[in-house]
């Protein structure tokens, strides 16, 4: 089969490799489409790693099911997470199933740039999502993505009504300003330094764009009567961004770290202005659990959050190195959806 590899951004190499083989309790995976990830090009966090088949953003169909596999059909159209919990260790128990050792070590074979790939057992116990008839494989692409949304939405206990500064408006940002529009009638800022994304962030349901280049905290207060923003959404990288962040949350307001920083990045915090005198609360978020993909694809199910939108560049394997230049870049695309089959 053919596979796209990673050596690094501008090295990606499409090559022949062995269709996997599935155990009795494995599925064989059809991959239909695969959506090119911001994370798939932190070249820091692979480099020590590569070759790597990466892709976790993934749907297709059933071709194939081992002989104990039970309630699943050959031709199914499926979702599946690629990182699962054990749902037994003390962090599953205790809410934080994204922390849990075994979500960290689990995964596909080998990836989703590839024509097929071999769903492990407990990815077939604990992550699969039927697709209903209505929602498009690229559109199930957006399940992973929008689920750790909604994840991060909830650990940062985002409330309707509060006033959300989302800082970047790439894909997460974005979701995240659909998801509190669709959430609440509260006003949603954005701000970016690229001019194609802020339009975008409007497009989108942004009630207020803002230059990241511009005094951000002065034109929030401006637009919300003399008030900064209750929840900060952190989804861009970049040391002026954080820095940016913790001075556009209110009083009592929670900055929810939702982006990876650069490599080695340490932000100085001013203990009495942001902790004892304010209260604000800095929280983060990684990953998704079972629920929050549920809920993720019943929310594209019912065009609550629109997905299909985002999606600026359909292209197949052979074309997937311009498409990890093109999310890397970060300039004119949103989201870029991969065709393994073309």
């Amino acid at each position: 089969m053919r596979a796209a590899v990673y050596y690094g951004n501008s090295d990606v190499r499409i090559e022949e490799r062995t269709k996997p083989k599935i155990g009795p309790k494995e599925i064989l995976l059809k991959v239909e489409a695969s959506g090119i990830c911001g994370s798939d090009c932190l070249e820091w966090y692979r480099r020590d790693k590569v070759p790597l088949i990466l892709g976790h953003e993934v749907s297709g169909v059933i071709n194939d099911i081992g002989e104990n596999v039970s309630g699943y059909r050959c031709g199914e159209r499926i979702a599946v997470a690629h990182h699962v919990p054990c749902g037994r260790c003390f962090w599953c128990k205790h809410n934080h199933e994204t922390v849990c050792e075994t979500l960290r070590k689990t995964n596909f074979d080998p990836g989703g740039f590839c024509e097929y790939l071999r769903i492990p057992e407990i990815n077939v116990e604990k992550g699969i999502f039927r697709l209903p008839g209505s929602v498009s494989f690229e559109e199930a692409t957006f399940i992973e993505p929008l689920a750790c949304v909604v994840r991060g939405q909830r650990l940062a206990r985002f409330i309707p009504g509060q006033v959300v500064l989302v800082i970047g408006s790439g894909i997460s940002g974005i979701l995240h300003i659909q998801l509190a529009k669709a959430r609440s009638k509260g006003l949603v800022f954005s701000t970016d330094i690229n001019t194609y994304r802020l339009s975008a962030a409007k497009n989108f349901g942004a009630d207020k764009v803002i230059d990241g280049n511009e005094d951000v905290p002065a034109l929030l207060r401006n637009f919300n009567n003399g008030r900064l923003a209750d929840l900060v959404v952190l989804c861009a990288s970049a040391k002026s961004a954080v820095e940016q962040a913790l001075r556009c949350v209110e009083r009592g307001g929670t900055v929810l770290f939702f982006a990876a920083g650069g490599e080695k990045e340490i932000i100085p915090l001013s203990v009495n202005d942001i902790f004892w005198r304010n209260e604000v609360t800095l929280t983060s978020s990684y990953a998704a659990g079972y629920n929050d993909h549920v809920e993720a694809l019943e929310l594209i199910r019912r065009g609550k959050i629109k997905v299909k939108e985002m999606i600026t560049h359909r292209l197949s394997l052979s074309e997937v190195q311009k498409g990890f230049r093109l999310t890397a870049e970060a300039g004119e695309s949103l989201k870029v959806v991969i065709n393994p089959q073309e």
